[in-house]
């Protein structure tokens, strides 16, 4: 790993040159914590790696090779698939680079930036689940902090235009990990998760509804207070995310819906669920660069 610059930026390969990676790498050029230096890829011709150049940052066709023969980078991205990024986590770990992981691997732990990304920087790798975890699982903690979610089912509706092959290659992982985060980072005692890949045309926006059973003493207004205000914390991450049926609190369940609208970085508008994962993540990256700010300023201040 390289010293931190000067003024705390850090240094940033991306893994992947896909619509995911390359979305990515639009967002993370704009972020002041992060210094992009590499986008690397597998396919020499791909429209990825060519618009990674014109953005004047170094691209390469070499796959991981590329970012471990690289000088200064801190952190990696991986947009590839769950099956390459088992093959490029430890080898990122072996040469001290923090992996963010886009994939539905799981290696490392899950990571909802609203929810949980306190104490996750002293490990090497951390996991964005999916691009419905992200989207569904603040909701169902909002509910799981004010009462007992017993159960909680989520449907996460795409354009099936916004769905390239990794994802689609993916979709068993994708509903696995999505249903495991709705419990371990969500807080729901059981749960089901589904991806819809919508054909319709022109395409749809991301949307998402959320129904959870609660337990025990319930207070309506108290559950609707911390959906919105989680989904305000989302949103300040987020601009295109905003719930569309505010949660309706009737018989022990609640039932909510969101949408996601992209913000055109790289695709159409209507791929909110690209636009969702890629700025978590670029979220994610920055809380680490200040994290490892801090712990440098920390150990100036000792010595």
């Amino acid at each position: 790993m390289s010293d931190m610059k000067a003024d705390g930026r850090i240094g940033v390969a991306i893994i992947g040159s896909g619509n995911i990676g390359t979305d990515l790498m639009y967002k993370a050029l704009r972020n002041p914590m992060l210094d992009v230096r590499l986008m690397v890829g597998v396919d020499p011709v791909s429209e990825g790696l060519a618009r990674a150049r014109e953005a004047g940052v170094e691209a390469s066709a070499d796959g991981i090779d590329a970012v471990l023969r690289a000088s200064g980078i801190d952190l990696a991205f991986d947009a590839t698939s769950a099956k390459a990024h088992l093959a490029h986590a430890p080898r990122l770990k072996e040469a001290d680079i923090f992996a963010i992981d886009l994939t539905p691997a799981a290696i490392g732990p899950g990571v909802v930036p609203s929810v949980n990304m306190q104490d996750q920087f002293d490990i090497p790798n951390v996991n964005m689940i999916s691009c419905g975890a992200q989207a569904t699982v603040p909701i169902v903690a909002a509910i799981a902090r004010v009462c007992s979610v017993t159960y909680a089912e989520t449907v996460s509706t795409v354009a099936s235009a916004s769905a390239g092959p990794g994802t689609r290659q993916n979709i068993d992982e994708f509903t696995r990990t999505t249903a495991r985060a709705q419990r371990e980072v969500g807080g729901a005692a059981t749960s089901k998760s589904i991806i819809v890949l919508n054909p319709a045309n022109p395409p749809i926006i991301m949307r998402n509804t959320v129904y959870v059973e609660v337990d025990g003493e319930v207070d309506p207004q108290a559950i609707r207070d911390s959906v919105m205000a989680m989904a305000e914390k989302v949103s300040a991450m987020v601009p295109g995310y905003r719930i569309t049926v505010e949660p309706l609190v009737r018989d022990g369940y609640v039932t909510t819906s969101i949408e996601v609208v992209g913000a055109g970085d790289y695709l159409a508008t209507y791929a909110g669920n690209l636009d969702i994962i890629t700025s978590a993540s670029v979220g994610v990256a920055e809380s680490y660069a200040k994290a490892r700010m801090a712990k440098k300023q920390r150990a100036a201040l000792a010595d």
